[in-house]
């Protein structure tokens, strides 16, 4: 699910941005948006994960 919401928001920054930026700019932008959603995953996870008892 989180793959998804994060593919949607990634498209839609490229193809939104596209109109406006030059190509390069907008891949560079759209690296920046996945490499922060993945640190924010990652660390939602490993917060959640120590806080469930087993």
């Amino acid at each position: 699910m989180l793959f998804l919401v994060v593919a949607f928001v990634v498209l839609a920054v490229l193809v939104g941005s596209a109109t406006y930026l030059p190509l390069p700019v907008t891949v560079v932008a759209g690296v920046a948006i996945t490499l922060w959603l993945l640190v924010f995953a990652v660390r939602e996870r490993r917060k959640h994960g120590r806080t469930r008892k087993a």
